[in-house]
This record gives structure tokens, sequence and C-alpha cells, in this order.
């Protein structure tokens, strides 16, 4: 099975850079402890890696 990333919005990004609440907001977070499942791609995992100090992330069987 294809595996997924779990992410929650653990931070508000209000402080940070505009590119960084566009990471959020793409990624499908706009409210604080909101999860969201989106699959474990490169591109993906790079705007996890760009928000990390925002977000958790598990991964979960699809």
């Amino acid at each position: 099975m294809a595996q997924m990333l779990r992410i929650t919005l653990v931070r508000s990004p209000i402080g940070y850079s505009g590119r960084q609440k566009d990471t959020v907001k793409a990624l499908g977070l706009r409210k604080l402890n909101q999860v969201v499942v989106r699959p474990d791609n490169p591109a993906v995992r790079g705007m996890v890696t760009k928000i990390s100090h925002l977000v958790e992330v598990k991964e979960v069987e699809a």
C-alpha cells in the first residue's frame, strides 16, 4: 500500500514569512490542530521540511 503523511498544524504561522504561510495554506491547513492526510511524495516532503517548526508529521498506511 502507498504511504501517506498525517500532517498536523501545531504552531501558528503568524509572525513567519509569507512564503511559509503560503506553504501551510497549500497543504490545506487553516486552523491549529487541524489534520490533513497527503501522499508521501518528494513535493509534499519538501513542503513539510520548509515548515517543520510549525507542523507534526506521522507516516500512516493508506
